[in-house]
């Protein structure tokens, strides 16, 4: 893939996910602040399988953390979400295209490996999410209260729920895409 088409299309899921955290999310009050269900990650993921992982953790980093910016609910969470989304890229497209090849599989070695790879990314948030909204709100906004242990808690729970839509909504889109964009990359 060519350097113009990588940002292109790298600028393209950015815009993505902006569109899917801001615009079909589920926002869930908690006493300590908001957490929400949303499909921003799902263009993260498939970036990061389409392109690599820099790309997809830029699309996601950019993408939900203007996301985050213009949002009031979720504007003093921007770095720790531009951190997080960074790299569930990251994760995904380094095992998509470093461990199993996924631009040169197959069929079923095709669904093998994306739905790893996805999960592999989401894996890491699952657990980053929590454990980062945990720190980021105790040592750097020095929120101590007991309200802190439910938003941690409501965090895990719809990251969860984020974490396998994601899986199952990314690998859909990724593997009839897959083929498409190879044929288009053999044709340039």
């Amino acid at each position: 893939m060519k350097k113009t088409q990588k940002i292109a299309l790298t600028a393209i899921m950015a815009a993505l996910c902006y569109v899917a955290f801001t615009f079909l999310q589920i926002k869930i009050p908690t006493p300590a602040g908001y957490t929400s269900f949303h499909l921003g990650n799902v263009f993260c993921v498939l970036a990061a399988l389409m392109i690599d992982g820099v790309s997809g953790g830029i699309a996601g980093a950019i993408g939900m953390g203007i996301g985050d910016l213009f949002d009031p609910a979720y504007v003093i969470t921007a770095p720790k979400t531009i951190f997080l989304k960074f790299f569930i890229g990251f994760i995904t497209g380094t095992v998509a295209h470093k461990v199993f090849k996924i631009s040169e599989c197959e069929d079923k070695k095709l669904v093998k490996a994306t739905v790893l790879s996805s999960l592999a990314g989401m894996a890491f948030n699952m657990i980053g999410e929590p454990v980062v909204s945990y720190l980021y709100y105790n040592l750097i906004l020095s929120n101590s209260d007991k309200a802190l242990s439910y938003l941690t808690a409501a965090k895990f729970m719809t990251t969860s729920v984020n974490a396998l839509l994601t899986v199952i909504v990314a690998s859909l889109l990724y593997i009839p895409l897959s083929k498409r964009l190879r044929n288009y990359l053999e044709e340039k």
